[in-house]
């Protein structure tokens, strides 16, 4: 339906980004949903399409290669070029070490990834924003960005990065009617923390025992419901926790 809206979700495969698809194709919005796995991406495409009879387009490529996000997104055709809402999602941590210990690969993947592949999606999406007039940006930071914590170093700088970017996009495209949003979670039980210590399904089980972490659904319901406000209305900076987080730092675990 030529009247749907449409959503961009980058890193839509797992977490976070997958359950924000989900979320948005059962209120009949379209998406576009990029990502490193295509196999993962084809299985989300045919099951949003079935279930809630949206278009999907799933483009497959890593946000840190700068040739590739111009060449997917540049290329859009027409009928999606009316992106209503972009949500920069694809991130990630690795390892958990201190700074004089840690893995300077990992450094770079995380800068990459959490910083200029937000910047390089974000750059490609604007021009569609701005012959509409119109748009919304949504950044998924981290409590990460408002405490630095022991063994988080370069990670933590990266979400620090994202709030800072976010409050420049706000800044300079304010004449431009666009939105931005950073929603920054705290522990959340996805595939992060799998990610985060390389697998070891152990060392990740561990972070979310004795409380309940949040859930990929409870973020998505948030990035919908920010993404539904009057066109005068934008909530700028959320940080959301789990009720036994207080912060980065503090967590209450029973037992």
């Amino acid at each position: 339906m030529a009247d749907r809206k449409i959503i961009l979700v980058t890193g839509a495969t797992a977490g976070f980004g997958k359950a924000i698809a989900e979320q948005f194709a059962a209120k009949g919005w379209d998406i576009i949903a990029t990502g490193r796995r295509a196999d993962r991406l084809t299985a989300l495409s045919e099951h949003l399409t079935n279930q809630y009879k949206v278009r999907v387009l799933p483009l497959t490529f890593d946000v840190r290669d700068k040739a590739a996000v111009s060449a997917q997104l540049d290329a859009l055709t027409e009928s999606w070029q009316n992106i209503d809402v972009l949500v920069n999602n694809a991130g990630l941590a690795l390892g958990r070490d201190f700074f004089d210990q840690a893995n300077m690969d990992d450094w770079e993947i995380m800068i990459d990834t959490n910083i200029k592949g937000l910047l390089y999606v974000s750059r490609a999406v604007l021009p569609y924003f701005e012959k509409r007039g119109r748009g919304h940006i949504i950044n998924i930071g981290s409590t990460a960005a408002k405490d630095v914590y022991p063994m988080g170093n370069v990670y933590c700088a990266t979400k620090s990065a994202v709030e800072a970017i976010s409050k420049a996009q706000r800044i300079d495209l304010l004449s431009k009617k666009i939105k931005v949003t950073a929603i920054h979670p705290g522990a959340a039980e996805t595939e992060f923390s799998l990610v985060r210590f390389k697998g070891d399904q152990h060392e990740s089980d561990k972070v979310y025992q004795g409380y309940q972490a949040l859930e990929a659904k409870d973020i998505a319901d948030i990035a919908y419901y920010v993404s539904n406000l009057p066109d005068h209305v934008c909530i700028n900076d959320l940080v959301v926790t789990c009720t036994a987080q207080a912060n980065a730092f503090f967590t209450h675990k029973e037992g």
